[in-house]
């Protein structure tokens, strides 16, 4: 079956935004790469991934029953459930009962150990209704409380863990967003590890679980993970990743599950199973399409098969992901739905008539648009690297580190950052500030927006080259 190309283009264009954050998600737009799966596993307790690699997505699924459902019925084995109890434990959402918002948690920690806090957060939740930790509405009271009472909250989480195994239940704490918790990187370190402490007292519970999403860049074992046992923590770490096939995936997964969703189960083909509640509408998509040579077949009567009018300009279905990714070639769904959105968009402004839902050249223009998201993105997370990188506005890539020392320096961007950090102006500045641009380099690194060539220059993905108005060069290629 040849898919009708007004109603591809009319599908990429009602792509799905990016979500507001704890937004309930629609069961149809649930896609499970299978280190996602994995994640959602009881016993893991830390999942990391990159910004928009579906962390907080998850953080707010898991809540919902459909989803667990869905989880369970791709993964029989799994001891996640519908009846399993789902409470927050930290995010962003103002829930004053549930953990101290991101104005209390820093000042609680100027008195408290934060495995003191985070305790108390745990011990909330499973305590009854005339329990101290519920009359007690205060958070430093109930901190305190935890700090005096060490042998009760033991009992109180040993009673719970009983009950739960005598009705067949699990419970599950969900944390995120713990870079808002605090407001330097010192003390974001201190409160990570006080909750991987926690994390590791539980272990020995049978149906106490917790669940914390962390980005990859805060995973800095030296400063969080130095106490004793916490291998066994990070051992059970599951990273959220994409690869290009299950980038594709999703796509297929949410042209399966639209408005058109009919006509493109066909065109797919495959067995596609009814998930959720009796009524719903939502599919769970075959996954031999998220096979590569099955998606390479299918994507170029949506977008053609080449950038271009020949094979020189590559491929349609590798240029994308690769022009999206960062230095380790990771691209986020986000900003891969977006382009597409945009591409699809644009082909139906300037090439109407064209024969493929998406022409080359708007698929193009779509990149550049995700491009300034995914720069706004970082943004989010990180204001100062906004500071690092309008200097370089113009330059051309790779170059030598020195090219970009010397506009540091002309815009005093090092001195600025001290500044800040010295007098608290900025969130989270980056702590390798203080060795100076050798540091800023390493933190860029780190966050995989620079790449260290092998001859010591700087490379710069297309991702943020084009958001931050860089040029590019050819030149030495970096070391795989």
């Amino acid at each position: 079956m040849v898919i009708d190309t007004a109603t591809a283009r009319k599908a990429l264009t009602d792509l799905p935004e990016g979500r507001s954050y704890g937004e309930t998600p629609d069961l149809q737009q649930v896609y499970l790469p299978r280190s996602h799966l994995n994640a959602m596993k009881l016993d893991v307790s830390l999942v990391t991934g990159m910004r928009g690699a579906g962390k907080t997505f998850w953080w707010s699924a898991l809540r919902e029953s459909g989803v667990r459902h869905l989880i369970r019925a791709a993964d029989p084995r799994s001891t996640l459930s519908e009846d399993t109890t789902v409470r927050i434990g930290f995010g962003v959402a103002p829930l004053p009962d549930d953990y101290p918002s991101i104005d209390v948690f820093p000042r609680l920690l100027q008195n408290a150990e934060p495995k003191a806090i985070w305790r108390a957060v745990l011990a909330r939740h499973m305590a009854p209704k005339n329990h101290p930790l519920r009359q007690n509405v205060e958070w430093r009271d109930r901190v305190a409380w935890v700090e005096s009472e060490p042998e009760a909250v033991d009992r109180l989480l040993h009673e719970r863990d009983v009950a739960l195994e005598q009705e067949n239940e699990h419970f599950l704490v969900l944390f995120d967003a713990l870079d808002r918790c605090a407001g330097s990187w010192k003390d974001m370190h201190r409160a990570i590890r006080g909750l991987l402490q926690v994390a590791l007292d539980i272990r020995p519970y049978r149906r106490l679980w917790v669940k914390i999403f962390l980005r990859s860049d805060q995973m800095d074992e030296a400063l969080i993970a130095d106490f004793p046992d916490a291998s066994k923590i990070l051992s059970s770490r599951i990273d959220l990743n994409w690869p290009r096939r299950e980038l594709y995936g999703l796509l297929l997964h949410i042209l399966g599950n639209g408005e058109h969703g009919d006509v493109f189960r066909e065109f797919l083909g495959g067995d596609w199973k009814p998930v959720g509640s009796s009524g719903s509408n939502a599919f769970q998509m075959p996954r031999a399409l998220a096979d590569e040579d099955q998606q390479r077949k299918v994507f170029p009567e949506i977008a053609g098969s080449w950038m271009g009018t020949n094979r020189r300009r590559g491929s349609t279905y590798s240029w994308i992901p690769t022009h999206l990714g960062d230095t380790e070639g990771r691209a986020s769904p986000r900003s891969f739905l977006a382009a597409l959105k945009e591409a699809a968009s644009d082909t139906g402004e300037r090439y109407p008539n064209h024969d493929r839902a998406l022409h080359y050249d708007s698929i193009k223009r779509g990149v550049q648009k995700a491009s300034y998201i995914r720069v706004h993105e970082i943004w989010e997370d990180y204001p100062w690297v906004d500071r690092a990188l309008e200097p370089l506005r113009g330059l051309s890539v790779p170059c030598p580190f020195s090219d970009i020392e010397k506009r540091w320096m002309a815009g005093n961007v090092i001195e600025h950052f001290l500044h800040e950090a010295e007098n608290d102006e900025v969130t989270l500045p980056s702590p390798h500030i203080a060795s100076g641009t050798a540091g800023l380099r390493k933190h860029l690194e780190a966050l995989r927006i620079f790449h260290r060539m092998f001859d010591d220059r700087v490379q710069i993905p297309d991702v943020f080259r084009v958001g931050y108005g860089l040029g590019r060069k050819g030149g030495v290629k970096p070391i795989r």
